[in-house]
């Protein structure tokens, strides 16, 4: 267990330290999530008026559960693209054969994705506070929407490290993006599901991203409905794609790491 810690605390530092002092990683991360937000709550701000749409707190509350969780499962998919490039420099195959447990590795890189969004989202809640966004909930039901953030930020990463660890090269990298960002705009993103119309309502009903959007925006609102849903869809896919990641793991030991 000391073993495992150790290299999971130094890959985390890494990965932050290379994030937060390299522009090109750090600002990207920052600025397109700031985009969604400010393109969806403040230019389709009128959704706010259209029959049916009820949410106690307003579109820009509603918007900014999606853009959160957004920002939260990216972050874990740009922390797959510095897998690919450890592998590609080799550092990763140095890597594999000093740490003594190689789980550690991939809960480093864990820490590196949640330290990576934490700071994104800070930026995010500080604008969207200024910006007037009203808050329902209590301090409890804050806590368990950021909880479940970081937990979509945890599936995010763990299906781009089974990517990268498979490939092992940004040639992959459309892979660990597509399937996210469909996963992500076939939710309910600009309306509740209950306004969506044929297919999209199909498929937005047997998307998993619905149930934790939905669980999300109740617990902004104050009024928590679907947590058990949101949370469960969050925990059977963080299990799911843990040993997707670990698999991808012992693909790259088997190759040498490189």
């Amino acid at each position: 267990m000391r073993s495992i810690i150790s290299v999971a605390l130094a890959v985390g530092w890494r990965m932050l330290h290379n994030n937060f002092t390299t522009p090109s990683l750090l600002i990207p991360g920052i600025a397109f999530p700031m985009f969604f937000f400010v393109a969806f709550a403040g230019g389709l701000s009128r959704v706010n008026d259209v029959p049916g749409f009820q949410f106690p707190v307003g579109y820009t509350a509603f918007q900014f559960v999606f853009v959160l969780l957004q920002s939260a499962a990216f972050a874990g998919v740009f922390t797959g693209f510095g897998i690919v490039r450890d592998f590609e420099t080799g550092f990763a195959r140095r890597l594999m054969v000093a740490a003594p447990d190689r789980r550690g590795i991939l809960l480093g890189y864990g820490i590196g994705a949640i330290g990576r969004w934490a700071v994104t989202a800070l930026v995010l809640t500080s604008v969207a506070m200024l910006a007037g966004m009203e808050v329902g909930g209590n301090g409890v039901d804050i806590f368990a929407l950021y909880t479940l953030a970081a937990l979509v930020n945890i599936i995010g990463l763990l299906w781009s490290a089974g990517v990268a660890m498979r490939f092992r090269t940004l040639q992959a990298a459309p892979l660990m993006q597509l399937p996210v960002f469909l996963s992500l705009f076939f939710a309910p993103v600009f309306v509740p599901v209950e306004l969506l119309a044929g297919w999209l309502q199909t498929i937005a009903h047997l998307n998993p991203v619905t149930l934790m959007l939905a669980a999300g925006r109740s617990l902004i609102a104050g009024q928590p409905v679907h947590i058990v849903g949101g949370f469960g869809a969050a925990f059977a896919l963080i299990a799911l794609f843990s040993v997707w990641a670990m698999r991808g793991l012992r693909r790259a030991e088997a190759a040498g790491g490189g």
